[in-house]
């Protein structure tokens, strides 16, 4: 659905993306996934025609992205920075909106407005953070789009509005094959809705994998083994190990299943192999601090 090739971009000398690939599958929920200045941002603006690529392509259904009115109307941005027009309420953006998309869904957009509450008739502009948060979901939604584009799309909402945003997107998903791509600093959200994980750092795509598979191949272990026992990981992908005291901690890459058979075929008195969660993989691709990896991790 959304394939980017050798995606490159200069600001003043200083290279912002370099030569990037992505690849998000029509119907998926993608997670993009960087620290601040990674390149995300430029990443999204590229996706969404504000940038023009230096090298390159951008591509939706073979189509490119950037001066192409017909991949536009097909596509709903919401950005973390939302700007409204000054004078105008929500009403008046939707009449807007119609305008601009041809697949605009009146009646979905009044039963939106009722689900959020929001007051039709007051400027955007009076909206706190939150509601304005609301007022461009409600907006991006019910234009119908194949592609839905979200830069922090849940920051700001209170707990039970974030549910309601998060279903209504699974619904469209599931219903209509419509293809999401979100970025956002909150991995318990992304873990919680995303099938698919992009983490980019300096401007490149570290790795893509589904998340179901990245979680599955990397794994934390906490054992005590028998004393004057040697740990048996030679030959494994043992990407951390750190011993507190009786306790030997590993973070290792690889199938779970051997690794466990080798641990306990020493006897350990204590074993645990765990999975890791989105935030610790993100911590360990990106090479995060590592006195801060060791504290999320144990």
């Amino acid at each position: 659905m959304i394939e980017i090739r050798n995606l490159t971009k200069t600001f003043d000398g200083f290279k912002a993306l370099d030569d990037l690939n992505m690849h998000v599958r029509r119907g998926s929920i993608y997670g993009l996934v960087g620290v601040n200045g990674s390149g995300k941002t430029t990443l999204i603006k590229h996706l969404t025609g504000v940038y023009r690529p230096d090298k390159g392509e951008i591509l939706v259904d073979g189509q490119p992205v950037y001066d192409n009115v017909g991949v536009h109307e097909r596509m709903s941005y919401i950005a973390d920075d939302l700007y409204f027009f000054s004078m105008y309420n929500l009403k008046g953006f939707s009449e807007y909106y119609r305008k601009l998309y041809p697949n605009w869904n009146q009646e979905r957009y009044e039963e939106m407005v009722k689900q959020f509450g929001l007051n039709e008739t007051q400027k955007l502009t009076k909206f706190s953070k939150g509601m304005q948060k609301q007022a461009a979901f409600i907006l991006a939604m019910s234009a119908m789009p194949e592609v839905l584009v979200l830069d922090e799309p849940l920051d700001g909402l209170d707990p039970l509005i974030r549910r309601v945003v998060i279903r209504d997107i699974v619904e469209d998903v599931a219903e209509r094959g419509m293809t999401v791509l979100v970025s956002s600093h909150n991995l318990k959200d992304m873990e919680g809705l995303c099938d698919c994980i992009g983490i980019i750092s300096k401007g490149t795509m570290l790795l893509e994998r589904d998340l179901d598979d990245l979680k599955s191949d990397v794994h934390k272990i906490q054992t005590v083994l028998p004393e004057g026992t040697k740990a048996p990981v030679d030959g494994l992908n043992v990407l951390f190990s750190e011993k507190r005291g009786s306790v030997d901690m590993f973070i290792i890459r690889g199938d779970g299943e051997e690794i466990e058979n080798r641990f306990r075929a020493l006897q350990p008195a204590v074993f645990d192999l765990l999975p890791m969660t989105l935030e610790e993989i993100f911590i360990y691709e990106t090479g995060g601090d590592k006195d801060e990896f060791k504290e999320i991790l144990f």
